[in-house]
């Protein structure tokens, strides 16, 4: 792997770095906490030790650098899959190849020969696939080999489709096996099952809260059950069948609920996250009886059965309940909590017991495998201790004496795709495999898997009664005074440091790449000069349905990462409970800390635009709002399903529609700034920088600097400026291309208190920037990840400098691009600011003109504008050369490649099928 650093006297150029010894950490002891944690040694005070100026890709002596505050270093032997994500994988029956289903590398289906460890064939929807499939959307469940391996299943948006296996191992002759959607609701068919004679399949129907039984032979659907929500997995134990449903039970009279894909499932109406968990079980012997229901914890997914119990993975209680299958009740929960500072947050989400009675948990978001010693269903586990895994693990099987682990995002989005960069969808999965070490060996892992994750003691420190410490920026302690009391947090969308920042020679920067230099975004390159320039800061979801999660929730939970096959269920999670993490968000956490909040479109759901609102009438407006202070002429309504997020918003924000500018957002804000203050907690979804809307690229992200500008202008002018931060943020980084990494994304402290003209180099994330403003509002942190986060503290001062920001005028005009011009008439900053420099045009060359318009055909049915607008509804492969093509004025190529292709001709392993491209 190829990264590079900021260029120093001692190591320059952009050659890949040797090996760094690791920085100081906290040394950890192994110490038995109610039968289960470890702890390290020392005292961390909402601190643990920082990652000094490592970067993503970077392998140093603790592991290779990823973009979620940890480390890698997997023990066993590796298979990197530069073919996307695994979503599920299972082995056949002969324990010689594996089967996953693949998502975001172009391909479905993976076949894995584990004897060679190597992928042996690769199923998808594109022209050179062999045998070649009608879609690439996965479920979260399966794909599942038949009892005699000649048959392998593999779960789809509606249906299955069905190979016969070769004896080679490759699969052939694909049919689909149709289920019917049912109004609204797709089947979303998860884990298959086989009776015991196989002419029969069981399908966990996910969409529509059933299981069928389907003709092994011709698929038709032969009996059908109705179980609990959102039913997941499955497994066949004698004549009973058990299911998981993520969702819990069916709603009852006088429940509380929230919405999930069309049902009103039982939550929390603060938190909007799920209140219970069942497995429901079905008589095989008697299949017309009443299917029974067991209690478990909060989104049970992965079901194992062996020796008489079934153990279920609870990924919301972080726990693993034990079944007695012959008595059909819950004997024993296991918690796969490690680390005693959070209870939450590690997603236990696949089990697997040994033959010499190890039980083994794979703990997603915390890359690692538990282990435990296993006795019988009603005897209590031992805790053994942790084994490192690669980046986020989701199955775990046994074959023969090694033991197999499928790691979903690998080593991160570092697959090989072109020399120009990285992306966000470069993503890689991977592989373990090892036999199982000694007790001991497990032991001395743990340790590892501590200092990875950052696990230290103390970490989560809350004020001491009786001590009435000197008020700093950013506290040791939680609930210790702050100098600050009112927290701006502007999420953007989708732009990475180079396309941003590139230009800015004493940044870690490429100019190459740098597509939004200082000309379409001067604002963003005044407040880096003034308040600071951050070079090593990453985003961490691969889209918007994960970085809003990210930042909202400091997780993305699993629930939202196992749909990323495809997304049919929900996208945005703010209208589905299942994307919820029981600990509730940012802003129910500054509730549960005594502090105000005031939201402006972050999470928002819904919105409902007047007759004529258009973006040039609205563009129009905001100029006459700005310039006479009157009130829009436009009753936009934004909202929330989420009860506590819809009471604290601004209705008029308008939530993601790239046919709204963000100087119009801009000044319904100010508005209410000006009428009301601020709150303790204000956050905002300013979105035009995502692009696609009726103006340009460079317009919209010229448009959204000028917007942001103008928000930090008018805080830093007030009376609240002083004891004011602002922090600037995308949601992800997707949108194009970092020569360091993918993740890299451009941030912004702003403040009184933050260091001036400094250049940071030290490793930050979007976690780290959760986790300083909860340290600043008090606010507890919602999971073991902003737990474990080190606070930006080294980027603030103790002394403020009160000098405010002045909003510079945008340079690139506004309405480049629009077909019909506002009726108060075309952005000319070029007649305000003659010293401004040229712009290119979005004039399309006469020879680009024919290809220029097949794109406006595309981007006419990506879902980028009005009511029901969907963030990265468009591939991404395609809306970055669309972007790129837009702002290199028609006339040169997307980096790597030799000339300008038409949408259908884009290349990109991850082109979706034909009938979601448009």
């Amino acid at each position: 792997m190829q990264v590079t650093r900021r260029r120093r006297a001692v190591e320059r150029g952009r050659s890949g770095l040797p090996r760094r010894p690791a920085g100081r950490r906290t040394p950890l002891v192994l110490a038995g906490i109610c039968a289960l944690a470890l702890a390290a040694t020392g005292t961390a005070l909402a601190s643990t030790t920082p990652f000094g100026e490592d970067r993503v890709g970077q392998v140093t002596d603790r592991g290779q650098v990823v973009s979620a505050d940890q480390y890698i270093d997997p023990y066993g032997e590796r298979l990197v899959i530069d073919n996307g994500k695994i979503m599920s994988s299972t082995v056949s029956p002969d324990g010689k190849h594996l089967a996953a289903s693949l998502a975001d590398g172009g391909s479905a289906l993976g076949i894995v020969d584990l004897d060679d460890w190597k992928v042996r064939q690769l199923v998808g929807s594109g022209a050179a696939s062999k045998p070649r499939i009608a879609s690439n959307e996965v479920g979260q469940e399966g794909p599942t080999y038949s009892p005699d391996g000649k048959q392998l299943w593999l779960g789809q948006t509606d249906g299955y489709t069905r190979f016969t296996v070769a004896d080679d191992g490759s699969v052939t002759d694909p049919t689909t096996i149709r289920l019917p959607v049912d109004g609204t609701k797709h089947a979303l068919v998860a884990e298959p099952v086989f009776s015991a004679d196989a002419s029969t399949v069981y399908a966990a129907v996910n969409g529509q809260n059933k299981v069928v039984a389907l003709d092994a032979a011709t698929g038709a659907v032969k009996q059908s059950w109705a179980v609990g929500n959102a039913p997941r997995d499955m497994v066949r134990v004698g004549d009973k069948l058990y299911v998981s449903n993520e969702g819990g039970r069916p709603a009852r009279p006088g429940d509380s609920t929230i919405n999930s894909y069309g049902t009103q499932v039982p939550a929390d109406q603060r938190t909007a996250a799920t209140t219970t968990g069942t497995v429901s079980v079905i008589d095989l012997a008697h299949p017309s009886a009443d299917t029974a229901s067991i209690d478990v914890g909060l989104h049970p997914t992965a079901l194992y059965a062996k020796k008489g119990a079934l153990f279920v993975t609870n990924t919301a209680t972080n726990d693993v309940s034990v079944i007695d299958t012959a008595k059909d009740k819950v004997v024993q929960t296991i918690a796969t909590q490690p680390w005693p500072e959070a209870q939450v947050g590690y997603e236990p989400d696949a089990v697997t017991l040994t033959d010499d009675g190890h039980l083994l948990v794979t703990l997603g978001r915390a890359n690692a495998v538990a282990v435990y010693r296993y006795t019988s269903a009603q005897e209590p586990v031992d805790y053994v201790g942790l084994i490192p895994t690669d980046y986020f693990p989701s199955e775990i099987t046994t074959v023969g004496d090694q033991v197999v682990v499928s790691n979903t995002r690998g080593v991160d989005a570092r697959r090989p795709t072109t020399a120009a960069g990285h992306g966000t969808h470069d993503t890689t999965s991977s592989l373990t495999r090892f036999a199982l070490p000694s007790d001991k060996t497990v032991k001395s892992l743990t340790g590892k898997v501590f200092r990875q994750n950052g696990w230290t003691r103390g970490a989560v420190s809350k004020a001491t009664a009786g001590r009435t410490p000197k008020p700093v920026p950013v506290p040791a302690r939680l609930g210790d005074p702050s100098t600050i009391k009112h927290v701006f947090l502007i999420v953007k969308e989708n732009r990475t440091y180079d396309q941003v920042f590139g230009d800015v020679e004493k940044g870690e920067g490429d100019p190459a790449l740098a597509q939004f230099g200082e000309n379409v975004t001067p604002n963003q390159h005044a407040m880096a000069e003034q308040f600071g320039l951050y070079d090593n800061t990453y985003d961490i979801g691969t889209n918007s349905a994960e970085g809003h999660n990210w930042l909202m929730q400091a997780d993305n939970p699993e629930y939202t990462e196992s749909s990323a096959g495809a997304y049919k269920r929900s996208y945005d999670t703010e209208d589905d409970a299942l994307g919820h993490q029981r600990t509730g968000f940012i802003w129910t956490g500054a509730q549960a800390a005594g502090k105000s909040v005031r939201n402006y479109g972050e999470f928002q759901q819904f919105l409902t635009k007047p007759a004529g609102a258009s973006w040039q009438n609205l563009y129009c407006d905001a100029k006459n709002m700005r310039a006479t202070g009157a009130d829009t002429a436009y009753d936009l309504v934004s909202s929330s399903p989420i009860p506590s997020l819809d009471e604290v918003s601004e209705h008029g924000f308008a939530k993601f529609d790239t046919a709204v500018p963000d100087i119009y957002r801009a000044e319904i804000w100010k508005r209410d700034f000006e009428k009301n203050g601020p709150k303790n907690l204000n956050m905002f979804w300013l979105s035009s920088d995502h692009t696609g809307g009726p103006a340009g690229a460079a317009a919209q992200v010229a448009d959204n600097d000028l917007a942001t500008g103008r928000i930090v202008d008018a805080i830093s002018h007030s009376k609240y400026w002083k004891d004011s931060a602002i922090f600037v943020v995308e949601d992800d980084s997707q949108a194009g291309l970092d020569h360091v990494d993918g993740h890299r994304a451009p941030v912004q402290i702003i403040s009184p208190y933050a260091r001036r003209g400094v250049v940071d180099s030290r490793y930050y994330t979007q976690i780290t920037m959760i986790r300083t403003i909860e340290q600043i509002l008090g606010i507890h942190p919602m999971n073991q990840k902003d737990s474990a986060a080190t606070p930006m503290r080294g980027a603030f001062t103790q002394h403020p400098d009160l000098t405010p920001f002045t909003a510079l005028p945008n340079r690139t005009p506004l309405t480049d691009g629009l077909k019909t011009p506002p009726s108060c008439g075309p952005d000319t900053p070029a007649a305000q600011n003659p010293s401004a420099a040229a712009v290119p045009t979005l004039k399309v060359p006469a020879e680009r003109r024919e290809l220029a318009a097949t794109w406006d055909r595309w981007k006419a049915k990506q879902r980028l504008t009005g009511p029901n607008a969907t963030p990265d509804f468009a591939n991404p492969a395609q809306m970055n050369h669309f972007t790129w093509y837009e702002t290199h004025g028609w006339k040169k190529p997307y980096p790597g490649e030799s000339k300008l292709y038409a949408p259908k001709d884009v290349p990109g392993a991850f082109l979706p099928s034909a009938e979601h491209d448009g």
